[in-house]
């Protein structure tokens, strides 16, 4: 009887934990994934995304996973969110984001992501 009880606890401890770690794992993968871009008020940038043109208010990115019509993929949101960045605004492909004064316009579309500073 009794060690039918350690069993269940010891159950409920391992349900408990693998989303927790999970979840942990997760975070940090999404971490690694994105690198700060220090030119744009370190808002994040997918570090498989590839620089294709800049100027001291615009990069455009070629990033394969960057698809218009399903919007900014989850993982690239939260991190967004993680890193302080509010979503406001969207219009199309464009959507606005704020951290303290400083403005970020994303726009996405089809392989292809724009960082525009809208000061």
């Amino acid at each position: 009887m009794e060690n039918q009880v350690r069993k269940k606890k010891k159950g409920w401890k391992i349900a408990l934990a693998t989303p927790l770690v999970g979840g942990v794992i997760y975070y940090f993968i999404l971490l690694f994934l994105y690198l700060p871009s220090e030119d744009f008020y370190n808002f994040p940038v997918p570090r498989n995304a590839e620089l294709i043109k800049e100027n001291e208010n615009a990069k455009s990115y070629y990033w394969s996973a960057a698809i218009e019509e399903y919007g900014i993929p989850f993982g690239y949101e939260l991190v967004i969110k993680i890193n302080g960045w509010k979503k406001g605004e969207r219009e199309g492909a464009l959507v606005l984001y704020t951290k303290g004064n400083k403005i970020i316009d994303l726009i996405l579309t089809r392989e292809h992501l724009d960082i525009l500073k809208a000061d």
